[in-house]
């Protein structure tokens, strides 16, 4: 009898006794590697990106042309030169994107000018082809214009470029600003520049585009004065005769060039 409960005290005492070691500690590696992943989590920090964005432009290094707008259908990315392939610096990039904005707005005012100038004679009375007009200019205008055209392209280098230095003349020639956009100036007397990012891509875009045409359209103007010596109106006109059967030379007389 004694032993039947001794027995039975020992099975009480063994159900209220704390688990085994081993199932403890596999209970604790089980819910330890969640904590400390929960933990890690919430103590890292967002990545800031290496260059601060400029316009909405983040310089992304494999992406075309560093991700600068003005890629269109249907051509898209066309860059059949390598001015933009890969391998070469921001730095050439922008420069390179710098220049074709600059020559494109200025194309796009000679578009006019070629047009306006040949259209009305202006207050030096200059007449004829704009490809000789420059050389009708007095003198005094002819060097108001070069210092007016001095001044502003001293200014852009001013705001876009940094400063020369003899010592570092390797890391310092030809060098832009890290937080200069190409092309933007921060002239826009109208307010015409978006705010948004993206609205101001696809501004840029445009801008791009017409400034190409500009450039593609003055040189055949340039070049087509240069071959006949006729302003755009009278070469227009010569061609329609041709094309209406009109002997375009029947009113020359003894003209060289008609």
């Amino acid at each position: 009898m004694k032993a039947v409960l001794l027995s039975a005290t020992l099975a009480t005492a063994a159900a209220f006794a704390p688990a085994p070691a081993t199932q403890t500690s596999f209970a604790l590696r089980s819910t330890e590697p969640t904590e400390e992943v929960e933990i890690e989590a919430a103590d890292v920090a967002p990545i800031a990106p290496a260059v601060a964005a400029i316009n909405g432009w983040v310089p992304d290094e494999f992406a075309p042309c560093y991700g600068l707008p003005g890629a269109l259908a249907p051509t898209g990315f066309f860059d059949p030169l390598g001015f933009a392939q890969t391998g070469i610096s921001l730095n050439d990039v922008k420069r390179n994107r710098e220049a074709e904005v600059m020559h494109g707005r200025v194309a796009m005012i000679a578009s006019v000018g070629y047009l306006a100038g040949e259209a009305v004679s202006g207050p030096f009375n200059i007449n004829g082809p704009a490809n000789d007009q420059l050389q009708q200019m007095p003198l005094p205008a002819f060097i108001l214009l070069t210092v007016a055209i001095a001044t502003a392209e001293l200014k852009r280098a001013q705001i876009g470029w940094v400063e020369p230095d003899i010592g570092k003349w390797t890391k310092t020639l030809w060098t832009l600003r890290e937080n200069y956009y190409p092309g933007d100036l921060g002239f826009d007397p109208l307010g015409l520049k978006p705010e948004d990012s993206k609205a101001f891509a696809n501004m840029q875009t445009r801008e791009l585009q017409n400034g190409r045409l500009a450039m593609l359209g003055v040189a055949g103007m340039c070049a087509q004065e240069l071959v006949n010596h006729r302003t755009i109106a009278e070469t227009f006109d010569f061609y329609q005769k041709i094309y209406s059967g009109v002997d375009p030379y029947a009113v020359c007389g003894d003209s060289i060039i008609c």
